[in-house]
């Protein structure tokens, strides 16, 4: 389906077909059909999906199909009007190099954004530039640079590498991600793809895998995470699971109600969820605090952070770093070729999952490492 991946960015940018089609009669409505040769087993599903259309009274049908070839590494997209059999309409994706910004930082974070990039280029097919962002940098000596090598859209990779992005010039198209959110004054201009996922797809994990589970426990600090616990609320009701929240603005607070939560917890029915959060998720105080209270009640506990596994947690999803790049470019190319992205942050859907059989054996689960990508213990 990778050819798809071009087609919105040629759909709004190609409005020239449909000025062709403004011959149609007032009672019959021309539509345009556009469908890739590179789909295979899919063509039988399109062809009973066209031929339903064509049955449509008022509906004329236009099969257009789709093809991907690249030619001196630039991507073309050839559009071959089948009916007609009129010379192929060809118009080049989004041409001129794509930037990535990203952190001038040590390992082992810098292998993490290495990974990511190298998912950019290999979606993206086209130069890509790299620059490296340090704490301190000068925006307009990067503005000169990029406007020098043609970059009209430019790929943001974690704090660093949005802040710089947004010191830019605002003709410049903005996609983000490697962070796990960012404050509303940054995300002005962007879409951020964050490092958080999504919580219905946790929530469909731990259905899998604790299937007695009923009820969902969060602790969060609001500005860090307000915006993904909206998400969860949708998700949880969608899957028949209550949610339980609680904000903490400090690690006194956090700890407070994870006592609570476990005085007064159900081992049977309900869980807890450690998200991406300094405060509520702390590594040094709150961590070691939740895994001793859920390993003497019995209680499971799932993260959004596979280190979490390795010290006692039942499950975790984290990043598919080489398919976020690839998302991260295809982002790109729609918004260099002129579509508006949404000004928001968007939940982590390229999963990996990491399981603790050893925890799953303390909470009388199933085991079996089936469907997980990183087990413990290993």
């Amino acid at each position: 389906m990778r050819s798809f991946r071009f087609l919105l960015a040629l759909l709004l940018g190609f409005a020239s077909v449909a000025h062709g089609f403004a011959g149609a009669t007032a009672t019959t409505t021309r539509v345009a059909v556009l469908y890739s040769d590179a789909d295979g087993p899919a063509e039988s599903n399109f062809a009973a999906m066209i031929e339903g259309m064509a049955r449509t009274p008022g509906i004329e049908v236009i099969r257009m199909e789709l093809a991907v070839r690249f030619d001196a590494d630039q991507p073309m997209l050839v559009l071959a009007e089948r009916q007609s059999g009129s010379a192929p309409l060809m118009l080049a994706a989004a041409d001129g190099p794509i930037a990535v910004l990203y952190p001038d930082i040590g390992e082992p974070y810098r292998s993490v954004f290495t990974t990511i990039i190298e998912g950019i280029e290999n979606e993206a097919r086209s130069k890509v530039v790299r620059f490296a962002i340090g704490t301190s940098f000068d925006p307009q000596q990067l503005s000169d640079e990029l406007k020098r090598q043609d970059v009209r859209v430019v790929i943001a990779l974690g704090r660093n590498g949005l802040r710089a992005a947004n010191a830019l010039d605002r003709g410049i198209g903005v996609v983000a991600g490697g962070i796990v959110s960012a404050p509303e004054d940054e995300v002005s201009r962007a879409t951020v793809l964050s490092l958080a996922p999504d919580p219905a797809l946790l929530f469909a994990r731990l259905k899998e895998v604790s299937p007695q589970s009923r009820r969902v426990f969060v602790v969060y600090e609001p500005d860090q995470n307000e915006w993904l616990i909206r998400l969860a609320r949708t998700a949880a009701q969608a899957l028949g699971i209550e949610l339980v929240t609680r904000e903490a603005r400090d690690i006194k607070a956090a700890a407070e109600h994870y006592r609570r939560f476990f005085a007064e917890a159900d081992p049977r029915h309900d869980a807890l969820w450690l998200p991406q959060d300094s405060i509520t998720a702390n590594e040094s105080t709150i961590l070691p605090l939740v895994l001793q209270e859920s390993w003497t009640k019995g209680v499971a506990v799932f993260s959004s952070s596979a280190p979490h596994v390795q010290r006692g947690v039942l499950f975790a999803l984290y990043p598919n770093n080489t398919e976020l790049g690839r998302k991260l470019a295809a982002s790109a190319l729609k918004t260099a070729a002129g579509a508006r992205a949404p000004e928001t942050v968007l939940p982590l859907r390229d999963v990996l999952a990491a399981f603790n059989t050893r925890t799953a054996r303390r909470l009388g689960l199933d085991a079996a490492e089936r469907g997980f990508d990183l087990i413990f213990p290993q």
